[in-house]
């Protein structure tokens, strides 16, 4: 199943000021429901993202990486895939974010997300994704805002105990040996000890539209239920 989602969302500050934490992936994961960031390695990004219809949970592991960043015109583009690890889908979206001033204390920021998925997650059809996502991004948005009057838009402090990454050219330096010998350091991989993400609650954010979208599956499962029985009976 492909389908386009279109949201947008408002950050109470400059747009100067916005930007750089709207781009910041590790710090503003956290604000996303049911997402949980568990480590980067150089520009990607992966953790997982947790749902829930009903008694039926689901985990999303993936990761994302940014295909694009023009500070100059405020506009990203981001390329992420995951899998369900109960082996029920996959998941791959194209997202581009856009963002313009609203006013001197504001910023705007439109999100347009290419979305395909496939399995037994995409059995509910279009539409659903749409009714979620609106939901996601207004609660998103109200967590990025409420984070941001706590802790402000700079950069928080480092972890007690964190070590930086290693510097092999000063190392290689330092025992001697010719920095033009040495190769490319490969990213390291920095995991992230941050809180863990409550599910996504399908059934609540979907409300009427996911019932009526699952009801005739519902039907059909008492229809055969009832034609079992009779024929046992």
């Amino acid at each position: 199943m492909a389908e386009q989602l279109i949201n947008e969302f408002t950050v109470n500050r400059p747009i100067e000021e916005a930007w750089p934490l709207i781009t910041d992936l590790e710090r503003i994961a956290p604000c996303l429901p049911g997402a949980e960031l568990q480590e980067v390695e150089g520009e990607t990004y992966r953790g997982v993202v947790k749902v829930k219809l009903g008694a039926i949970s689901s985990q999303f592991k993936g990761e994302a990486h940014f295909v694009e960043k023009d500070d100059v015109n405020y506009r990203a583009k981001i390329k992420g895939a995951g899998r369900d690890t109960g082996g029920r889908g996959n998941a791959s979206a194209d997202i581009t974010a856009q963002a313009e001033s609203l006013s001197p204390t504001s910023t705007r920021v439109a999100v347009t997300t290419e979305l395909h998925i496939t399995g037994k997650v995409a059995q509910f059809g279009r539409g659903i994704m749409g009714d979620v996502s609106s939901k996601l991004m207004s609660q998103f948005a109200d967590n990025l805002n409420q984070m941001i009057d706590e802790q402000g838009v700079g950069a928080p402090e480092p972890a007690a105990g964190e070590v930086p990454s290693a510097d092999v050219t000063g190392a290689a330096d330092a025992a001697g040996a010719d920095a033009a010998d040495v190769a490319p350091a490969k990213p390291q991989v920095r995991k992230i000890d941050g809180p863990a993400s409550e599910p996504i609650d399908l059934m609540g954010m979907g409300g009427s539209s996911l019932i009526k979208r699952i009801a005739p599956a519902l039907l059909a499962v008492v229809l055969v239920l009832l034609l079992v029985r009779r024929r046992r009976g």
